[in-house]
């Protein structure tokens, strides 16, 4: 009821839709605040949380506020634990835009043992992460010891307990093939800053990615063939088709306009397709034959759908 009461008066008093969101957004995180442990064993929460959003992240981390910022980061929320007789914890909670911009950012790195925490909590060398609903969370001990390793593990489990919404994965990932894929390489993205760092394409945004486009990068492996499959998502099918002319003139300009696939100089194979709204690359393909199958299975998935 106070919700429903809440984004009434909001249109009632002619804010958008967008100041409704990032409302509601901020005082969820809020609410989460509010509820957080102050202790966790021998740990204990230090005075002054710190609150970020989208442009004062960077004072928090510099090199990586891109990447939040790049996922619709809305706040971050970061708090220090400490005990006198072992290393600091640090809890930092990102609010993002939406549940599947929480997935994305987790994407980003996926090295680590799979723990059941959260939604496909990882664990690596003194660092837990998971995303939830709307929440990227990241809890590391400065030092990996035995007992730290445990509290930073129980702390995670009491934050993934306060938040009650299981978060939805981005549609897009249904269009991937099942056969041969490598679950971890799964990149979700908008941006191509991001999209070069998990593989390089071009210094130039050659395929029109931006806030309005969804894609999925992915590695398959199918016996002793490899290949990668990149899935952009536009908001309407001109887009789609501008955005294919410029990829194969500044990407494959050996392809026809068909965007067959075509050996490159390091002697793997690179192609694309357009159906629709969707466009679909692929990229160091061990074979001709493995490139073009990838690529009929998705148009073949996509007309489907």
């Amino acid at each position: 009821m106070k919700a429903a009461f809440f984004f009434l008066t909001c249109l009632l008093m002619g804010i958008s839709m967008p100041c409704i969101i990032q409302k509601s957004y901020a005082y969820s995180l809020k609410m989460l605040h509010g509820a957080l442990p102050e202790h966790i064993e021998g740990w204990a929460a230090e005075p002054g949380d710190r609150f970020f959003d989208d442009k004062t992240i960077f004072d928090y981390i510099n090199g990586a506020g891109e990447v939040y910022r790049a996922y619709n980061m809305l706040k971050c929320l970061s708090r220090r634990y400490i005990n006198p007789h072992g290393p600091p914890i640090v809890l930092d909670i990102f609010h993002m835009g939406s549940s599947e911009d929480a997935f994305g950012v987790f994407t980003h790195d996926q090295d680590g043992e799979a723990i059941q925490i959260g939604q496909d909590g990882l664990y690596q060398h003194g660092w837990l992460r998971f995303w939830k609903d709307r929440f990227f969370v990241s809890i590391y001990a400065e030092e990996e010891t035995a007992a730290a390793q445990r509290s930073v593990k129980e702390l995670g489990k009491a934050v993934a307990s306060l938040i009650t919404v299981q978060g939805s994965k981005p549609e897009i990932l249904k269009l991937l093939p099942l056969e041969g894929l490598k679950p971890r390489s799964l990149r979700y993205l908008h941006n191509h800053v991001v999209l070069n760092y998990h593989f390089y394409l071009s210094n130039e945004n050659v395929l029109n990615l931006g806030p309005r486009t969804d894609a999925v990068l992915a590695e398959y492996q199918r016996g002793e063939e490899f290949a990668r499959l990149l899935l952009v998502l536009y908001p309407n099918e001109r887009e789609t088709t501008k955005a294919y002319a410029c990829f194969l003139r500044h990407y494959l300009p050996e392809a026809d306009a068909k965007g067959e696939v075509v050996q490159l100089e390091n002697g793997k194979w690179s192609g694309a397709a357009v159906k629709g709204k969707l466009l679909a690359a692929v990229f160091d393909a061990y074979s001709r034959g493995l490139g073009e199958k990838l690529l009929r299975e998705i148009m073949e998935t996509s007309a489907q759908d």
